[in-house]
């Protein structure tokens, strides 16, 4: 007969552990995992120039535009920069670049209330396509110029530095120098400041009446056409590379072949400024998407670490003492 007293537990009496014991190990070992993920794999991948954009900037400011009816300059009247750049989806999704087309008026007070690209003082078109992590030009997709250059355009490349950068001019057609110039901020917020200047430069020329530029014995003329910009300061959040605010002061002018004199000035734009709404824009984007960058990159892998490490050790002290039979053994 068996003799009366406490069986023996069984094996796997002794070693079952409670599941919710694993599933707490088990979700504090993955979340130790995820958080280098987070910060190593997903944020680099997080920081790419968007394609989707539908963006229009606004500059205003006083200055000068030759008035081609009265064949005479007129001061003292408001200036208005516009540009709109709309991302090419399809072309970008297809060549994994960033492809954008933007469109830059200038308008005087008259073409401005036209509101029609085709009929302002000077319209130009263009074609951008550059690299989504390096924010480099990338030279296929139709590109418009194709010696499109620099290091920044409308944006500056992610995770900028307080170094000089290289600015790309549509007007000038080549990249500007800019040094940093200190921080600033831009309705409240942050960023750093970058200047530079574009001295006197020919940038082609234009076919007018020779007494236009000095030369009345002549009908028509090839006018050089010249262009300086006296200061140029860019306001950038410095994590996203977002421009919150610019200022451009530039000058177009026609020489008489060969003279080192302006005859004729066709645009003078005085300290032209993004216009408080562009600039409310501007920081608005600015500030959400370094959000997004600070929350993937910072904010969930500590939390996803700390919880993993709360988490873990709490798992393991639950097992093992799951794991321990009846009598304590």
């Amino acid at each position: 007969m068996p003799v009366s007293g406490k069986s023996a537990p069984s094996p796997a009496a002794a070693t079952a552990a409670p599941p919710l014991s694993l599933a707490v190990l088990g979700l504090g070992v993955f979340l130790l995992v995820l958080a280098p993920l987070l910060a190593w794999y997903v944020t680099p991948r997080a920081k790419v120039t968007p394609v989707d954009v539908d963006v229009t900037t606004v500059f205003t400011g006083e200055g000068g535009y030759f008035d081609t009816a009265a064949l005479k300059t007129r001061d003292h009247r408001q200036i208005t920069i516009t540009r709109h750049v709309l991302g090419d989806v399809a072309a970008s999704e297809k060549s994994g670049r960033a492809v954008w087309d933007v469109s830059t008026t200038v308008d005087t007070p008259q073409t401005l209330a036209l509101k029609d690209p085709r009929r302002a003082f000077q319209w130009t078109t263009e074609r951008w396509v550059t690299d989504r992590r390096s924010n480099a030009p990338v030279h296929c997709c139709a590109e418009a110029p194709t010696r499109f250059d620099g290091e920044a355009y409308l944006k500056f490349p992610f995770d900028v530095q307080k170094r000089g950068y290289r600015w790309w001019d549509n007007t000038l057609g080549a990249a500007v120098p800019l040094r940093f110039a200190g921080t600033r901020e831009v309705r409240g917020y942050p960023g750093y400041r970058f200047t530079g200047t574009v001295p006197a430069t020919r940038t082609g020329s234009r076919q007018v009446p020779g007494r236009l530029v000095g030369r009345p014995r002549q009908g028509q003329i090839q006018a050089e056409e010249w262009y300086a910009n006296s200061g140029i300061e860019l306001v950038v959040e410095p994590r996203t590379g977002r421009i919150m605010n610019a200022v451009l002061s530039p000058v177009k002018t026609l020489r008489a072949p060969g003279s080192r004199r302006t005859a004729v000035t066709l645009l003078r734009g005085e300290r032209l400024e993004f216009t408080p709404a562009t600039q409310r824009a501007q920081v608005r984007l600015a500030k959400a998407d370094s959000d997004k960058l600070v929350l993937v990159g910072r904010t969930l892998p500590v939390t996803t670490a700390a919880a993993g490490a709360v988490l873990v050790p709490v798992g393991v002290v639950w097992v093992v003492r799951g794991r321990r039979t009846p009598d304590g053994s």
